[in-house]
């Protein structure tokens, strides 16, 4: 009985803390977590070392080298891409239905700013929009994944909407 009372807790902190994660700038969760994750890592590593447990340092040693080095984690890109899932659920334009497809009418400038991360108040350049679009597209384009062509698509619109407003 404990064991289904913990893991329904364990499940809603996952579900708020994924629900908190769409709201916030991905810049800053990606910042914070490396930070957080850097900082647990060579913590750790001190510690074995000064418990004389110099085999597990190596790897923690070598996990705190790779965040410094790295610029983007896959776990960084599961929620980029659940923040676009969000962002089109909450507009109504993607569902997990498979029955039900995307809404036929355009996409709003202000929904397309948010579904490509960009800030409305400052008019972005091309090469702005273009290496947003291009970011997400890594991440959902259909060659990638079948199921997410429907992402796709609607990333697509929302590149072209804002190309429109910028010009």
């Amino acid at each position: 009985m404990n064991i289904i009372i913990y893991t329904l807790i364990i499940l809603t902190f996952f579900y708020f803390l994924l629900k908190w994660s769409a709201s916030v700038p991905s810049k800053k969760i990606t910042k914070s977590l490396r930070f957080f994750s850097l900082l647990i890592f060579i913590i750790l590593a001190v510690l074995f070392a000064i418990g004389g447990k110099f085999l597990l340092t190596l790897p923690l040693t070598l996990i705190s080298l790779a965040l410094i080095k790295l610029k983007g984690l896959s776990l960084f890109q599961i929620f980029s891409l659940f923040r676009l899932i969000q962002t089109l659920r909450q507009s109504g334009r993607f569902s997990f239905n498979k029955s039900q497809r995307n809404n036929p009418s355009s996409i709003s400038v202000a929904e397309a700013y948010k579904i490509l991360n960009l800030n409305i108040d400052n008019k972005p350049t091309k090469e702005l929009v273009n290496q947003a679009y291009i970011k997400i597209q890594k991440k959902i384009h259909p060659d990638i994944s079948p199921e997410t062509s429907r992402l796709s698509a609607i990333v697509n619109e929302a590149k072209d909407i804002v190309l429109r407003d910028i010009s």
